[in-house]
Order: C-alpha cells, then structure tokens, then sequence
C-alpha cells in the first residue's frame, strides 16, 4: 500500500477518506476547513493512496483539541482502517509511519483515547494494547487516554480534570460537538431537528475553538451527548438512532 500526506496544498483534491468526495458537501468541507487550520498547529493527515477509510490523524499533544496534559506527546485523534482494507496490516503501516516521525520529532510517545471494552469511533483496546499501549488514565464514564512511551521514565499523560467527571448541570440533551468529525456537519442538525420535532430538550454546542476542547467537561469532544447532566454516549447519530435513544432512557 501506498500512502499521501493530505497538506493545505493538496487538501482540495484529495478525498479525506470518511466522508463522500464532493467539496460542497458540508460533510466535506466541515472537515476541510477544520484539517486546513490545523495544519498550522502540526497535524498530519496520512491516508492510503487510493480511496476508502484507511488513514491516521495526529498532531502535538500540545496543540490536541481534548482536555489532556500529555506535554511532548504525539495525540493520535483518529486511526481508522475499515472495509476491505482491514486485515492487510495497514493500520500498523499507519502507526509505525507516526511513532517513526513523532521519534523524528524528539516526541516523548504517542497517546489516544480508547475505552475498556471497544466503543463506536474510538481505538480497539485489544489493539493498542497488543502494540504496547497501556492505560495512563481514566474518566468516570471509562473513556480511557492510553498511551507508548518511547521512554519508561517518561511522564504519563493524564485528563485535566474538567474531563475527569463528565458531568454537566443543564437539563435534558447536550451534545458537544467540533467539526473534527465529517459526519457532524450533515447529521447534528438533522438530530437538532428531531429533538424539535418531537418536544425534547435538546441543546447542541459547537466547540469551535482549541482552547474550548482543552476545556470541555468530556474526555472526548468530537462528539459527547449527556442528557440531564450525565454522559451517555460518543456515538453519532442520525434522527433514527436519537430517538431510539431517547425512547430507550425514558
């Protein structure tokens, strides 16, 4: 397999991998704009030559837009390699390709979110720890930052402590949200929509700035839905899946 580092030079013609082609697409462009300013804070978007779900996304743990101290550390947002991609060891290609420029880059180790048992868009645990990862910290609601060291007396990241109790006060449905996944520019308003539709409190709140992600009340910013002030889940969903959801917590 061959691979293409997606830069602010070649962002436009390149497919980012999880979402369709089309650059009006707010699906795509959402993403884009998003990728284009942080390419100035050090990601890299690495993706598979030809099309489909098969990349890596990191960037400065400094510069991460999740609530962690991990100083010197690569934050891995998103390794993803699904469909007939799987199976052809393209997702350790990906991670050598980040633990080789991250050891380039005089980087203490890698980190990244996962969870005890496997989550919808989060990390396999299975995975990570079969490449060496370990767990370097917990939230209450078992999202966990794990993290490979290049140096065993190196210090382990850890959640600021906003992220460490997921729990806000606002009644009924908030979702957080940033612009970091495609799939939100298409499917948070459609969810807006269905909670209006049927009487539900429903609040969504766009986090649109690093500092803001540094400082959300969730490990996880991409997507994070409470309802009546408690955590219920990362996974996004479509109006269908919200209100089965809410259906289910009734």
């Amino acid at each position: 397999m061959d691979y293409i580092r997606v830069t602010k030079d070649n962002l436009e013609k390149e497919h980012i991998c999880c979402a369709i082609s089309n650059n009006n697409d707010i699906q795509v462009s959402s993403k884009k704009a998003w990728l284009n300013d942080r390419f100035d804070d050090g990601l890299v978007f690495l993706k598979s030559v030809e099309r489909g779900k098969c990349f890596i996304e990191y960037i400065p743990a400094e510069n991460a837009w999740n609530p962690i101290d991990a100083d010197g550390y690569t934050y891995i947002d998103c390794l993803w390699v699904s469909g007939s991609f799987k199976g052809h060891g393209y997702s350790n290609d990906l991670l050598e390709a980040c633990i080789n420029d991250s050891k380039e880059k005089g980087k203490a180790g890698l980190c990244i979110l996962s969870s005890k048992k496997k989550l919808p868009f989060l990390a396999d645990p299975k995975y990570l720890k079969y490449k060496g990862f370990e767990v370097s910290d917990e939230a209450d609601n078992g999202i966990q930052l794990w993290y490979l060291p290049f140096d065993k007396n190196t210090n382990k990241p850890a959640f600021k402590e906003c992220a460490k109790h997921p729990q806000i006060s606002d009644p009924g449905y908030v979702l957080y949200y940033t612009n970091q996944c495609p799939f939100n520019g298409k499917y948070v308003p459609i969810v807006e929509a269905a909670a209006k539709e049927n009487n539900i409190q429903f609040k969504a709140v766009h986090i649109g700035t690093r500092d803001e992600a540094r400082n959300a009340p969730t490990p996880i910013t991409t997507y994070a839905l409470f309802k009546d002030g408690k955590y219920v889940t990362n996974e996004q969903m479509n109006d269908a899946k919200f209100l089965k959801l809410h259906n289910s917590l009734k």
